[in-house]
């Protein structure tokens, strides 16, 4: 499914601010983690129940292989 989320990569750092995005939630790979695609990049996200949206991780939670739980 595509959602908004807030993707790592796109970080506002001047102004330390997280930025919205369009990510695909592909499949929960666990306790709230998730397996994600951005601009083609496969990676790890997370919901965040306070805010009600997904974090992305398109910098340090690169998947290169099939991810299964």
């Amino acid at each position: 499914m595509k959602v908004k989320a807030y993707i790592h990569s796109l970080k506002d750092h001047e102004h330390d601010r997280h930025v919205l995005g369009e990510a695909e939630i592909i499949e929960c790979i666990g306790d709230n983690r998730y397996l994600a695609e951005v601009n083609g990049v496969r990676c790890t996200a997370i919901f965040n129940f306070f805010t009600g949206a997904y974090y992305v991780d398109d910098v340090y939670g690169i998947q290169k292989e099939a991810v299964n739980g």
